[in-house]
């Protein structure tokens, strides 16, 4: 190490405590990495433990001209919160894991970066409270600033939208280590209570992947949690059958959550559930029902339908309602089965009903079924442009298929809709190859010794990048737009040249050496 970077870490050391500044090869190593890859090995990976500390931690990094990193739970895979650079250091937000304040009167939770939307969720349902966009999939590890960092999607989406329709106001350490507060808490005498008060300072941190500063702490607006919810699913014959009902469905405005599933992804689904997981969630179906008969009879449902309920259907969906009366949740249903009723088939609803239960699994599909490697890739399109997507991407496939096949590549999807007006297509790429410093100290040896090994394949990992550049133009030609950008998707690529003037403009306002997180959102 260089006397300039040891003396960075010496620092940093006294201002979080020697202990929370990690210089060790394998920490460098493994918070360097996302799903994906890494790209360079900071300098060291700080911890603060409190907002004082990382205002410290920030104001003394970029005072010695060495760039900031954030990074939450690190379930992210657009480079998000990798450095660009090897003048770096990452600051990890664990130890910022404070629910701050939940006020029940005036509807609103603020809590620290670090605290997981699983934390957030139990903390809120001992006064049968909720954020009305309430997680991702990745919630136990999945953090509240990471999230919002990202503009993350699912539990709630199909309702509420993202993480960033559920954001009232911020906290933000900028690159100098002062605070910025958004919303109605910039006001003197106010509290974080209301977002819009003229321009809307909290939507411009929302998403910025940590590219205009650090967030101390986010408040987020509650509603009452759903006493209620029903689920069903459909089988669909074709992928044109599926995304129309689904947008069918989301134009009602009916559902809360949804996810649509291709052929590999419905057997990855299943094949993956071992009879551990398959207790673990018949036991959280019985918890968390409000009516203990249904419980029992949709138990019995899932175990006569077992894993043939998807047969004969190429695609499937599964939709979650949700309502204050049963009355309520029962109509909702109606509605939503009679928008998809024209278009498939009704099946058990096993999958939504386990991930009712059981929202935030744990981070399993960081790995394929089979012990593949995994990347995704995400495209938000107009309703109009989902058969053009999807078509495209079959021609790209069938292009590809005999190298797919030399090189232990494949394919597969997730669909969802965000509220009424937008269709998410995931694609997800895997492939045979070594896992990482990250998958082997991400998930639990238990687990991973359950599955297949496999030798290190240049060639394969290769191909993914050739196709995740050819399906970026796919999502490029169709206007699609992502919530996670990171550093992958070219967020300034056919952008109106005011827009991307302005954001440079203010890129520059509050970071004027361009220290925080370089590369995010194009920002070079």
């Amino acid at each position: 190490m260089s006397e300039a970077n040891k003396n960075v870490v010496k620092v940093l050391k006294a201002a979080v405590g020697k202990d929370n500044v990690l210089t060790d090869q394998e920490s460098l190593s493994f918070y360097s990495m996302d799903v994906y890859r890494s790209i360079e090995t900071p300098i060291a990976i700080v911890q603060p433990g409190s907002i004082e500390e990382l205002q410290e931690a920030v104001r003394v990094t970029t005072g010695l001209g060495v760039a900031i990193v954030t990074r939450g739970g690190g379930a992210s895979y657009t480079d998000g919160y990798l450095p660009t650079t090897a003048e770096s250091v990452i600051v990890e937000t664990s130890r910022l894991n404070k629910i701050i304040e939940i006020n029940e009167e005036d509807m609103f939770i603020t809590v620290e970066p670090g605290v997981t939307w699983a934390e957030m969720a139990d903390a809120l349902g001992e006064s049968n409270l909720r954020t009305p966009f309430w997680g991702p999939f990745s919630g136990l590890k999945a953090t509240v600033g990471g999230s919002t960092s990202q503009n993350s999607v699912s539990m709630g989406t199909s309702r509420y939208g993202g993480s960033p329709e559920s954001i009232l106001c911020y906290d933000i350490v900028l690159a100098n280590g002062d605070i910025l507060k958004t919303g109605s808490s910039a006001m003197e005498q106010s509290s974080p209570f209301f977002r819009h008060y003229g321009p809307d300072l909290t939507g411009l941190f929302s998403g910025d992947a940590g590219s205009l500063g650090v967030k101390a702490s986010i408040t987020l607006r509650l509603i009452k949690l759903p006493s209620h919810s029903l689920t069903c699913s459909f089988g669909f014959k074709s992928y044109d059958a599926m995304s129309q009902a689904m947008a069918a469905a989301a134009r009602e405005e009916s559902t809360s959550s949804n996810w649509g599933l291709d052929p590999k992804l419905q057997q990855g689904q299943l094949g993956s559930t071992s009879f551990t997981d398959a207790l673990k969630a018949a036991f959280a179906v019985l918890k968390t029902a409000r009516n203990p008969f249904e419980a029992f009879l949709q138990l019995g449902k899932m175990a006569l339908a077992g894993k043939r309920f998807l047969t004969g259907y190429d695609y499937s969906a599964h939709f979650v309602v949700e309502g204050h009366s049963i009355s309520e949740v029962k109509s909702k249903l109606a509605q939503t089965r009679k928008a998809l009723s024209p278009y498939g088939t009704e099946i058990a609803n096993t999958i939504p009903t386990v991930l009712g239960a059981m929202p935030f699994m744990p981070l399993y599909p960081i790995l394929g079924p089979q012990g593949e490697r995994w990347v995704p890739m995400h495209g938000l399109l107009s309703f109009s442009k989902m058969q053009d997507m999807h078509n495209r991407l079959m021609n790209l496939y069938a292009e590809k298929k005999d190298e797919m096949e030399e090189c232990s590549v494949y394919a597969g999807a997730m669909y969802m809709t965000y509220s009424t007006h937008s269709f998410l297509y995931e694609v997800a790429l895997y492939w045979q190859d070594d896992r990482t410093i990250y998958h082997k100290l991400f998930l639990d040896q238990d687990y991973l010794d359950m599955l297949p090994t496999y030798p290190e394949n240049k060639e394969g990992r290769a191909l993914v990048a050739e196709l995740r550049a050819s399906i970026q133009e796919i999502y490029s030609d169709l206007g699609a737009v992502h919530f996670q950008v990171g550093k992958s998707y070219p967020y300034q690529k056919g952008r109106q040249t005011l827009a991307a003037d302005t954001l440079r403009a203010i890129k520059k306002s509050v970071d004027p050496k361009n220290l925080m997180n370089p590369g995010a959102l194009g920002l070079e």
